[in-house]
């Protein structure tokens, strides 16, 4: 009898040994570099914005062996610069992602390059200090709905641990924070390469 019940309290414990032995599931932090490119835009406005160093957060979930869901947490600074003929203005802006994306992984012994393409949204809220030179009363908080995808690879360092190498490129149309004559009325590519740390669990 006492045996039977021993059995019965180790059952549950061994089944979540063996479902935390899959490593279904990985949180990677990752330090980010937003690139957004030159951008001409209709009516002779122009935008260039700088790098806009930062961090994402990604979870992932193995729902096969070789496909993966992502949810992705992106956070960064950088400074969009509109000119045109009758303005030159700086916005000091802070860039929030939150995106989601399917992830296609291949392995090669501890080399586990992979492709992903999903979509979401980039909030870019406009910071009031001493580096934005036009009135922030006339700007608004934009959030662009964009498109995503990457390549990169991941090394296995141990069975809990991978370093993460990637390139990701954003498609969206450029922020004019509510604001007309910031409105390029273009898309672009904007390119985030990342590096980090996966903790697989």
């Amino acid at each position: 009898m006492k045996k039977s019940w021993l059995l019965f309290v180790l059952l549950p414990c061994l089944a979540v040994s063996a479902f935390g032995q899959e490593s279904r599931m990985a949180l990677t932090v990752s330090g980010s570099l937003l690139s957004p490119p030159f951008v001409a835009g209709s009516g002779n406005v122009y935008l260039h914005a700088t790098p806009g160093y930062g961090v994402l957060f990604s979870y992932r979930y193995d729902v096969t062996p070789l496909s993966r869901l992502e949810v992705n947490y992106g956070y960064s600074q950088d400074k969009e610069h509109f000119t045109s003929g009758s303005f030159n203005y700086m916005v000091h802006t802070r860039v929030n992602e939150v995106s989601f994306a399917y992830v296609r992984n291949f392995s090669f012994h501890n080399w586990n390059p992979f492709v992903e393409v999903g979509g979401g949204g980039w909030i870019f809220t406009p910071i009031d200090d001493t580096q934005t030179t036009i009135s922030v009363s006339n700007l608004k908080q934009k959030t662009q709905p964009g498109a995503l995808y990457g390549v990169g690879f991941a090394y296995e360092l141990s069975p809990s641990w991978d370093f993460r190498m990637e390139y990701r490129g954003i498609i969206m149309k450029t922020p004019d924070f509510g604001y007309k004559n910031f409105d390029t009325r273009r898309y672009y590519n904007v390119n985030d390469p990342v590096i980090g740390f996966a903790y697989h669990f």
